[in-house]
């Protein structure tokens, strides 16, 4: 359990396969232990009170109470951007969501079911003193305090999601997981941290952690080899394979990412994967109204304290997509690129940049084989955005 008795810290290892583990170093323990150790606000909607809640807290009791209900969980891991950031501090990818990891057994849907109950049950825990609980429902905690709630099954993934509301961005997501295929999106964010030595060093120890004394944490690289997606995480290099595989084909992320300074690690390469990354996007969001949906939700999450980078994000993604469609018919690709312009038109109103939205005016030049004589400009000014509840228009009226 203790550094010294284990692999060398930064050291791969090699257990049949391709070094896909490694062990942290004393600066990441430490790193990990703070993220673990810092209270997260999860906001109630409504009257309901704001939880301040450690992640270390919540591992704790949701492993306790789904043990006691004779559900094993065979490891927690910490995933995504914020085990990036334990890794390497400095990645430039930040972390908003703390993404935490149940290692379980999903084999019926009575299973599915006690696991969410054991969630709310925990969250009534966690409510201040002086709440009265009595008459406080499952139903009634998932509306105030569930952000997102989403199960998988099928064949090949096996999982359910329960992510806590956090008013700027950085939910707490607590991920089920019996069997999930794909479990990364690019090789810089492919990392898990197995936290179970670190929590039971927290149980079990008198004694504080120090560089001589701290338990032996491991990672693992879910793109396959640990220190080839560490030297991509340092030098911010984009390297992904199948995106096809992605929900959404990864295709915001990549965008993100480019956005972030992040280079490509092929750029011939890259170009034929953003071909398949468009495709799938559009195979998963394939009405207007979903796409809308899904850029407005993704520039809300993602953008937090980041706001001044969101047109440069929407012109990356407009460039992407209109230099690697090749799976929609013409109409569909130009309602989409149209799409996002508005998005950033929106973004620059709401940057004060230019005065208001109903004071740009789109010009459609006619097609080429428009004869000189019968030239003319359709002109329609860019209409008010919709709420997200509402579909977006197929076509532009014009005057």
């Amino acid at each position: 359990m203790l550094a010294a008795a284990g692999p060398a810290p930064g050291a791969s290892e090699q257990r049949g396969d391709g070094g896909r583990f490694s062990v942290l170093t004393w600066e990441q323990v430490q790193r990990l232990d703070q993220i673990l150790g810092e209270a997260v606000p999860i906001h109630g909607r409504g009257n309901f009170p704001t939880l301040s809640v450690r992640p270390r807290t919540i591992v704790q009791v949701v492993r306790s109470r789904l043990e006691k209900k004779g559900i094993t969980v065979h490891n927690v891991r910490l995933n995504g951007s914020a085990a990036s950031h334990v890794l390497h501090q400095d990645s430039g990818l930040g972390y908003k969501d703390l993404d935490l990891i149940f290692g379980v057994d999903l084999k019926t849907e009575d299973v599915f079911q006690l696991v969410k109950d054991v969630v709310m049950d925990c969250l009534l825990d966690f409510l201040p003193e002086g709440v009265n609980k009595d008459k406080i429902t499952p139903m009634t905690l998932k509306e105030a305090y569930v952000q997102k709630l989403v199960k998988v099954c099928n064949e090949t993934d096996r999982w359910s999601l329960i992510s806590l509301s956090n008013n700027s961005g950085k939910n707490v997501e607590l991920k089920f997981v019996d069997s999930l295929r794909r479990q990364f999106e690019f090789s810089v964010d492919s990392f898990q941290i197995i936290l179970d030595s670190l929590l039971l060093f927290g149980e079990c120890s008198e004694n504080p952690m120090a560089e001589n004394f701290h338990p032996t944490v491991t990672g693992e690289s879910m793109y396959g080899d640990f220190e080839e997606a560490m030297d991509h995480l340092r030098n911010r290099v984009i390297a992904t394979r199948s995106p096809e595989e992605i929900r959404g084909g990864g295709l915001l992320k990549y965008c993100n990412l480019l956005v972030r300074g992040f280079k490509p690690k092929s750029e011939v390469d890259m170009k034929a994967l953003q071909r398949y990354m468009c495709s799938r996007f559009f195979i998963d969001f394939s009405d207007i109204g979903e796409q809308q949906r899904k850029l407005e939700c993704y520039l809300q999450s993602h953008f937090v304290g980041m706001e001044s980078k969101r047109y440069d994000y929407l012109m990356t993604l407009h460039r992407v997509v209109n230099e690697s469609t090749v799976c929609l018919m013409g109409h569909e690709r130009r309602q989409t690129l149209n799409l996002i312009a508005m998005l950033a038109v929106r973004v620059l109103t709401e940057q004060n940049i230019i005065p208001t939205v109903t004071n740009v005016t789109c010009f459609y030049q006619p097609a080429p084989y428009v004869s000189e004589i019968n030239f003319n400009y359709y002109v329609t000014h860019v209409q008010p955005f919709l709420p997200c509840n509402q579909p977006y228009p197929t076509w532009l009226p014009c005057n």
